[in-house]
């Protein structure tokens, strides 16, 4: 029985961290307005969560913290507790504006509105 549940914990350890890699998925949906970032997030409380943006480069990090009760009782794990992903977003941000319009996390899933700069402008012609 012994070596049954070392072999589920390492399987369950090689399952994690294989999701903490590629973890979250992220969708991103594009308007003349502004870029709305969905990231699933799922198991995490929101203190848990840092978000910071520079330039163009999303950084998301996450950290959860067992229970000791929990751990000693642990065979598998295989749901993330940290996730450490950058990305970089499609759009101009300029220095100094504000970047993020609204950030909120509700059942697992995060949902962020940046607002777009305007790349272009009219020229008249004479």
């Amino acid at each position: 029985m012994g070596l049954m549940k070392e072999m589920m914990k390492e399987i369950g350890n090689k399952s994690r961290e294989f999701y903490e890699f590629v973890l979250p998925p992220i969708d991103m949906h594009l308007t003349d307005e502004n870029l709305k970032v969905v990231i699933d997030i799922p198991g995490f409380s929101k203190k848990d969560i840092k978000l910071t943006l520079c330039g163009d480069i999303l950084s998301i990090k996450a950290k959860k913290v067992m229970d000791e009760k929990d751990s000693k009782t642990l065979i598998s794990n295989q749901r993330p507790n940290m996730i450490n992903k950058k990305i970089r977003l499609p759009i101009e941000i300029k220095e100094g504006e504000e970047k993020i319009e609204s950030a909120k996390y509700e059942d697992g899933v995060l949902v962020l509105v940046i607002p777009v700069t305007k790349k272009s402008k009219n020229i008249t012609i004479e």
